[in-house]
């Protein structure tokens, strides 16, 4: 079983604070809380809505949107969950899993009635008391995917072993944490706890590690002696943005760089002009997080995929390559791209109308014009799908795609959300 290190947030007025008991605000700013476990090697987030009345609950569910949306590790969504629609709007969020606190008997009640609309790996279960577990504890073998344990530093055991357990821990040190994790039905450590202790979860990670415990490390299918080295004794690493695919910038790695990219998830390079190490965002704040590293087929090259923080070149700049020598006019042939960028026309339509504007028709007429044509246009992709001509079914879904970005403009839905929802699926 995986081990995972989760920090979570405890959301109150739309502020980050210190627990359960404790309305200490700790974060102005959430997101930028749940940004920085993120960056800094969380395998997970809970978020613990602490609202209380509908308006508040709201007004965290677009908080927890943010967040999801600002990250991507999985978020669970947790805390005043009353009814079927609380698990909805939480999984609608962006939340990989929504928790029922089976302290209330209502979320006793829904359990099965949940599962079967979201399916059982979308549903967690949080609890502190003991009997509605033990009293329930088939339903939730077969209605739930895994259980958070509360105020698990009272030497309390998981009633459920068939399932993963998060132990959430209000005060416990390194030791204690790696020792907790070594539980055979512990999947993860969450709670004041885990958070105290985010700044140090590569340090964490790797005394687990050592411990004989799975956890989520980066492990290389290449030891640096299998690389072809240039002369410097050194290998070249192009550097893209993950999202998008843009190459921001070329560098080189030692095997000592190598071996600290590795181990911290941070993209850490030999400077050539320095002749020293050279962890990337030191001293600006622009550090690169690794998501993949794969290596070419002469195996003297690494090409890695980061998230960026703030600007890869020294200039100032995204990119280091913004010096174009010359260019043909082509048509874009990635797909992203070119779904962007039809969505750009479309939003610049929106800002700035042009006289005979298809586009601008729509928008004149309104919410339910636009929705007709939606309703039109997918009208005629099932009359297409019928015609063998695949010609017809590829235009009409095309038309589609158009009238839906309309319509995703209209309602300030943008493809990052779309394809953020897909991703999490």
């Amino acid at each position: 079983m995986m081990k995972k290190f989760v920090p979570c947030i405890y959301l109150h007025n739309e502020k980050a604070v210190a627990g359960f008991h404790d309305d200490t605000v700790i974060s102005e700013q959430p997101v930028e809380l749940a940004v920085w476990y993120n960056d800094n090697g969380a395998d997970a987030l809970i978020v613990f809505d602490l609202s209380d009345g509908d308006e508040a609950h709201e007004a965290s569910l677009d908080v927890i949107k943010e967040i999801c949306s600002e990250t991507d590790v999985p978020v669970i969504g947790a805390g005043n969950v009353k009814r079927m629609e609380d698990i909805k709007k939480l999984l609608y969020a962006g939340c990989k899993r929504a928790a029922l606190n089976f302290s209330r008997q209502g979320n006793v009640d829904i359990l099965e009635e949940v599962s079967q609309k979201f399916g059982s790996d979308r549903i967690d279960i949080c609890y502190t008391l003991q009997d509605p577990v033990k009293e329930n504890r088939e339903n939730i073998l077969k209605y739930a995917s895994e259980l958070i344990l509360i105020d698990a530093d009272m030497a309390q055991e998981p009633l459920i072993t068939e399932l993963p357990n998060i132990l959430c821990m209000t005060d416990a040190d390194e030791d204690t944490l790696a020792e907790s994790l070594s539980g055979k039905a512990v999947s993860g450590v969450t709670g004041p706890a885990m958070n105290a202790l985010s700044e140090r979860i590569t340090e964490l990670r790797r005394q687990c590690a050592k411990n004989g415990l799975e956890v989520n490390t980066l492990k290389p299918a290449f030891v640096w002696s299998d690389f072809k080295l240039n002369h410097d004794g050194h290998v070249t690493v192009v550097v893209q943005d993950y999202r998008t695919g843009e190459v921001l910038m070329v560098a080189y790695m030692n095997e000592e760089a190598y071996n600290k990219t590795l181990e911290t998830g941070r993209m850490t390079y030999y400077s050539r002009s320095r002749n020293e190490l050279w962890l990337k965002g030191e001293t600006s704040g622009h550090y690169q997080y690794v998501k993949s590293l794969t290596a070419d087929c002469d195996m003297d090259t690494i090409l890695a995929k980061v998230k960026q923080i703030g600007a890869a070149c020294h200039t100032g700049s995204y990119s280091c390559f913004f010096n174009e020598i010359a260019a043909k006019e082509y048509h874009e042939k990635n797909p992203q791209k070119v779904l962007d960028k039809v969505y750009d026309v479309i939003a610049d339509r929106k800002v700035h109308p042009r006289e005979g504007s298809y586009t601008n028709y729509l928008f004149d007429k309104g919410i339910d014009k636009i929705l007709k044509k939606c309703g039109e246009e997918s009208t005629e992709i099932v009359i297409a799908a019928k015609n063998p001509n695949s010609n017809e079914i590829v235009y009409e879904m095309a038309d589609y795609l158009y009238h839906m970005m309309v319509l995703m403009v209209e309602k300030d839905v943008t493809w990052k959300e779309i394809t953020d929802e897909l991703a999490r699926r």
